[in-house]
């Protein structure tokens, strides 16, 4: 068997952290036998040249070696890639396909990836696994595969199987052995060494002296946090390779290509972005419908409350804040009372309304309870704006900002609902 070190040179591998090597070591124990690996670590630390080592020091080193990406084929399409389909199984099937693992029998496939692999995908690999047979898309043909599996993921995998994203039993079957690579941020002594790689490569490319990076500069490459590991890493070294004139680095030019949060990649969107901040019209006004059924309820038990109270005193308290709930918090907006044994609530998603309701049959209203009348969501949308010109005196501008749309939409909607005929002379 071929040394660590030899292996490293065969394949490109740039290191000597303790981490890496015992991976490397492992990956070259089991590479002679049939057990199933699975490689984990995150995205960008070079889990794909394990299964490459696996399989040039195997006994299948002689037959096709795959390599599939189970995260860039659409959940639709990945049963046809991995075990092929007969002509006719779907739309667009015109003629009988091998899928992968037809085409890698006697030889190793690699599955990276795996973790994003649908439910349905997992339970045929899950047979495939165990006793080597699969069925291709809309055949019931039993076929067998000789195929050595290498797995690899960047999931945390028992968090997926307590999600029920990944089944616990093919794990187990993946997972015989388990080879972890270390991230690049705990590969310190290893940073630079890579980078010198990198640069060394890119100047042979463009023709073009290599970078250095001063004292300074190399200390502030090594206590970067590298979340793209060695993907991230050689981005770095090739960007710096073209744009930067003078060859010599230090760390004020380095910060520049780093970006401030080393936990984070530019590109990955702020998932704290505001919730509240709407994309769409249909959007806002789904939010002013919740927030005037709330309302809505609120008024009800209300209203409720003050029907059932006894007490006069108790039942003006209760009936100003009844009339202080309808008409807003402006005190100067409020009427001072209700017209006595009579409340009248203004219509805000549903056709509801209580008049002249005397003691005598108080009880009878409690029983028979506010219902709300179903309406449709154009027809919400129509009473809200009706109810928003009203209390706007037919002034758009007004109305527009507080149904929180331009008025420009709201003129096109008094268009499309053929709103005019009362508002115009407002207008």
């Amino acid at each position: 068997m071929d040394s660590i070190q030899h292996v490293k040179q065969r394949f490109g591998i740039i290191g000597n952290h303790p981490g890496l090597n015992r991976a490397l070591e492992k990956a070259l124990r089991v590479a002679a036998t049939e057990i199933s690996v699975l490689v984990t670590g995150e995205s960008g630390v070079g889990k794909e040249n394990i299964p490459k080592i696996i399989h040039q020091y195997s006994s299948r080193k002689h037959a096709r070696y795959i390599a599939v990406n189970c995260g860039a084929i659409p959940e639709g399409t990945i049963d046809s890639e991995l075990f092929g389909h007969e002509k006719g199984a779907f739309t667009g099937a015109t003629s009988t396909r091998s899928g992968y693992f037809e085409e890698a029998d006697g030889g190793t496939i690699f599955l990276d990836e795996v973790g994003e692999l649908p439910l349905p995908t997992q339970v045929r690999l899950l047979r495939v696994l165990e006793n080597g047979e699969f069925f291709k898309v809309g055949s019931s043909k039993v076929q067998k595969t000789n195929v050595r599996i290498v797995a690899a993921t960047n999931v945390k995998m028992e968090e997926a199987i307590a999600k029920e994203k990944f089944r616990e039993d093919l794990y187990y079957r993946l997972s015989t052995v388990e080879i972890a690579i270390p991230p690049l941020r705990e590969r310190k002594e290893d940073i630079h060494l890579l980078f010198r790689k990198f640069a060394a490569d890119f100047a042979e490319k463009y023709r073009m002296p290599p970078l250095r990076l001063d004292d300074n500069a190399q200390l502030l490459l090594q206590q970067y946090r590298w979340s793209g590991n060695i993907r991230q890493l050689r981005n770095v070294a090739e960007q710096m390779s073209v744009l930067e004139k003078e060859r010599l680095i230090s760390p004020t030019t380095l910060r520049i290509y780093l970006p401030e949060k080393g936990s984070q990649l530019p590109s990955v969107i702020d998932k704290q972005k505001d919730k509240s901040d709407f994309s769409s019209e249909r959007e806002i006004l789904y939010k002013i419908l919740f927030d005037m059924r709330s309302d809505l309820n609120d008024l009800k038990k209300l209203t409720h409350e003050l029907i059932q109270e006894e007490d006069p005193s108790m039942r003006k308290e209760k009936n100003q804040n009844l009339i202080k709930k309808i008409y807003g918090k402006e005190e100067e907006h409020l009427p001072k009372e209700l017209p006595p044994s009579t409340i009248a609530i203004e219509k805000p998603t549903a056709d509801i309304e209580i008049s002249k309701v005397d003691d005598h049959d108080r009880y009878d209203y409690a029983e028979t309870a506010i219902e709300e009348e179903p309406l449709s969501l154009l027809e919400k949308e129509i009473e809200m704006i009706k109810q928003a010109l009203s209390r706007s005196n037919g002034k758009r501008k007004k109305a527009a900002e507080e149904l929180g749309i331009s008025e420009r939409t709201l003129y096109r909607k008094i268009k499309q609902y053929d709103l005019n005929e009362k508002e115009d002379d407002a207008f």
